[in-house]
């Protein structure tokens, strides 16, 4: 599926359908931006403010909505903290200046922990297709506040293998709370560690296979 790519009179929209996990926060909050279950043109920058649809964008937990303001106002800036949430029965949800496989990747990324997903290392839904469960509050870990908590995170697929993740990164409940601190982590994509979000080497048990 191509990138469609909308250009208002404020803010340019950039919409990437294979990224989008159907959070709906976008036709929830402006159904006027991104208006649903029509045929045709369904983006429409201009029906908001420009700071409106920063805002969308930034809603977007998958990175599926990125905008670029052209009218002089501020883009959108990398998050104070660098966090991963984890959410329940479904994928982690990275949001800070993301390296993935080497390559930049914006601010934002929802990428699979079920095994399943068609769109590796990305989530495409199929956690809700195989019926996957996995909390979305993972015991409370005791960690040290980071030195900083921002910066760039990088995340290395291991061939066959978990997420290996390395900067300043707290991982978050699905209910806000912050159960760990980590500058590197190898968090699960098999969808059978009985550590998640950790990886514990089930992939290797399993026969995970994934680039």
């Amino acid at each position: 599926m191509a990138i469609e790519t909308v250009k208002g009179k404020a803010v340019t929209i950039h919409f990437d359908g294979q990224r989008c996990v159907h959070s709906r926060n976008c036709v929830l909050d402006h159904p006027d931006v991104f208006v649903p279950n029509v045929e045709g043109e369904w983006i429409h920058p201009d029906a908001a403010s420009a700071d409106e649809v920063m805002r969308i964008a930034k809603n977007c937990p998958s990175g599926a909505i990125q905008c670029e303001r052209h009218d002089g106002g501020a883009q959108e800036a990398p998050p104070v903290v660098n966090t991963v949430r984890v959410r329940e029965n479904g994928p982690l949800a990275f949001n800070a200046p993301l390296s993935i496989r080497g390559k930049a990747d914006g601010l934002r990324a929802t990428l699979c922990r079920c095994g399943a997903s068609k769109n590796k290392p990305w989530c495409d839904g199929s956690h809700a297709e195989i019926g996957f469960t996995a909390t979305g509050e993972p015991a409370i870990a005791q960690s040290q506040p980071l030195a900083a908590r921002d910066g760039a995170l990088l995340i290395e697929p291991q061939h066959n293998g978990p997420l290996k993740v390395i900067g300043n990164l707290e991982i978050v409940s699905g209910t806000g709370h912050t159960i760990n601190r980590v500058t590197k982590t190898w968090l699960c994509r098999c969808g059978h560690s009985k550590n998640k979000p950790y990886c514990d080497g089930s992939h290797s048990t399993v026969g995970f296979e994934a680039a």
